[in-house]
């Protein structure tokens, strides 16, 4: 078995715990959070450095607010444990290649980051399809990811900018660019509009819109991440020479965005008429990509193997194409 300890045991810590627990790989050995916590079937610690340097501990998941996700995950590579951390990983590419300088240091220790959207059903069918070749290669790709605010979001870390870095790009735009970036390729051409213009949070930006081309493929990618939407959306379209994927809808913890429903259209009869010949729905109604994030990271473990999906390379890719939306 793998020891874990957690450090944050507000809400994703606690999605973590048990995922770990479900695995049958790995089980929680103790758990840190500088709020009371009031009940928990774990060790509890006093300091998230008792985490770090408990013997017992193999692995360390790092479920904190953004501004201590660098520190820590140096911190516990140093300390010869394997990190599993929550995104965004870091505040800039600046900070992931420090803590890929860190993983380098630390004799073979693994290091995921948690881009749980590669891990839902939906979009391992898609990937599937769009490396399988059937459709032909990506055109262009649009997504649309938006989430509704109440007063508590003003009281919480997400709201101060020392502590969060940014605003809805960060928080949760950034899953849907790494969609992108996983299901399209790399874009290294970036334009984009940040604006405040509702909540007025200095440095918590509440919409951007950013469009993005790969200069190698010409392939090209619209986002809209958006906490103004007045509602739940999460919408995913990838056009190709043969046919369309389109997913509506994630399934999430909370029900929020609703189950996710996947059109396959296809025009593979006569492409040139750029119609569709057929179309088929797939509806996922359940959610396992917890499970299978953190089975994919005690699998790397085990075997010595790079991390498939979520590496400190791939955050780097994504942290510089964050940069450049950023620096718009």
């Amino acid at each position: 078995m793998i020891n874990c300890g957690i450090i944050g045991f507000g809400k994703m810590g606690q999605i973590r715990a048990r995922s770990i627990e479900e695995s049958g790989i790995g089980r929680v050995s103790c758990v840190y959070d500088p709020s009371t916590i009031e009940s928990s079937p774990y060790r509890v610690v006093p300091t998230d450095l008792e985490v770090l340097s408990d013997p017992e501990v193999n692995a360390v998941f790092v479920c904190t607010p953004n501004h201590r996700i660098k520190p820590l995950v140096i911190a516990a590579l140093q300390a010869g444990k394997h990190v599993f951390s929550e995104k965004p990983p870091g505040k800039c590419a600046g900070d992931v290649e420090e803590m890929i300088a860190a993983e380098q240091s630390s004799a073979g220790k693994t290091l995921m980051f948690g881009f749980n959207h590669r891990h839902h059903g939906s979009i391992q069918k898609m990937k599937q399809i769009i490396d399988s070749g059937s459709m032909g290669r990506v055109l262009w790709m649009r997504g649309r990811y938006g989430k509704e605010v109440d007063e508590t979001f003003f009281s919480g870390w997400r709201a101060d900018p020392a502590l969060a870095g940014g605003g809805i790009m960060l928080d949760q735009g950034i899953h849907m660019l790494d969609l992108f970036l996983h299901l399209g390729g790399g874009f290294d051409e970036v334009h984009a509009f940040v604006s405040n213009l509702f909540w007025k949070i200095e440095g918590i930006e509440d919409n951007v819109f950013a469009i993005l081309r790969s200069s190698k493929t010409g392939a090209c990618a619209s986002l809209h991440s958006t906490m103004t939407q007045w509602r739940y959306l999460f919408s995913l379209e990838v056009f190709c020479e043969r046919g369309a994927l389109v997913l509506n809808g994630l399934k999430t913890n909370s029900g929020a965005y609703g189950d996710e429903d996947l059109a396959i259209k296809h025009n593979d009869v006569d492409p040139e008429e750029g119609r569709f010949e057929r179309e088929e729905h797939i509806i996922y109604h359940s959610d396992t990509s917890w499970l299978n994030e953190v089975k994919m990271f005690f699998s790397s473990i085990e075997s010595a193997s790079p991390v498939k999906l979520g590496s400190s390379q791939d955050a780097l890719a994504l942290m510089r194409v964050m940069d450049k939306i950023y620096a718009r």
